[in-house]
């Protein structure tokens, strides 16, 4: 089966660039930036440019692009190529509302849509060990597990279409909430006279353990604001999320706080930085609850 794959950003290019190296078919790329396809195009890709021209040479079609407006009109643009036995992916973390009517859309033609955001970061998107969460019929799951697997080391199946970015937008939020917490904790203890490595040792040692601090001691302490999930990003996420609690009637406190912190960093400008930055909307008295 022939993959097409469109959208070759950070995640994207190196998502793409495993199922080159793992597919044993052509994988044909396109992107709004003809320097990403030839770059793909060095690992063994064959570009395309244009989405319609992906969809009518593809037999799976795998989108990974920002927003949902984006995916809308990607899919409006591959609608006249679509058929029965053609199989749409779309891994973009995006409104679980507008999938599901992209996915309505989809199945008119007799293709097929899954929907299958992503977590984890830029470094499992080089090494294909993505953590994969698939929303579609059950019958296709197994169809597509192998190609999400290219990508992916752990792909779980969450249900009808809609139900991967459910589950993403909930992943996501929790991040930012403990990213909050982390925010405010370690500032607090910093105040009180304990070191940042002491105060990490001692989250470590304790039923706060947890991967994230870990990961971020370092980068918090040299203040390293390197993007590897992106202030605009986040905040489109829980903005998301934001928004599904209201529906729901949901009271989610931890969620506003760490959608305000985020909201102030993007104001800031840091639109571009990783959203950890919201460490310096604490460290400076700027949260807003």
């Amino acid at each position: 089966m022939k993959i097409g794959f469109i959208g070759l950003g950070i995640m994207g290019e190196s998502m793409c660039e495993n199922i080159v190296k793992k597919h044993n078919d052509t994988v044909f790329c396109n992107d709004h930036k003809d320097a990403q396809i030839k770059k793909l195009e060095n690992f063994g890709c064959v570009g395309c440019y244009s989405n319609l021209e992906i969809a009518e040479r593809s037999d799976i079609i795998i989108t990974m692009i920002p927003t949902g407006e984006h995916v809308k009109a990607a899919y409006r643009e591959m609608i006249p190529a679509l058929c029965e036995g053609k199989i749409c992916i779309d891994m973009s973390t995006i409104e679980p509302w507008v999938s599901v009517d992209v996915a309505n859309e989809v199945k008119k033609t007799g293709a097929q849509f899954a929907d299958c955001p992503v977590v984890r970061s830029k470094a499992d998107a080089i090494a294909g060990t993505l953590g994969v969460l698939a929303g579609c019929d059950s019958e296709l799951f197994p169809v597509i597990e192998p190609v999400l697997s290219y990508m992916g080391s752990k792909v779980i199946y969450m249900g009808e279409n809609g139900k991967g970015l459910c589950a993403k937008i909930c992943h996501n939020t929790l991040v930012a909430e403990i990213q909050n917490g982390v925010n405010e904790t370690l500032l607090l203890a910093q105040r009180l006279g304990i070191s940042l490595d002491n105060f990490a040792d001692t989250v470590a040692a304790g039923g706060a353990n947890c991967g994230y601090m870990a990961v971020q001691r370092e980068k918090l302490k040299n203040e390293d604001w390197t993007t590897a999930f992106s202030m605009e990003n986040m905040y489109k996420d829980i903005s998301i999320c934001n928004k599904i609690a209201e529906d729901e009637g949901f009271y989610m406190p931890g969620m506003k706080a760490a959608r305000s912190s985020l909201g102030k960093g993007v104001e800031n400008g840091w639109s571009k930085d990783d959203f950890r930055k919201t460490y310096l909307i604490v460290k400076y008295g700027e949260h807003k609850s």
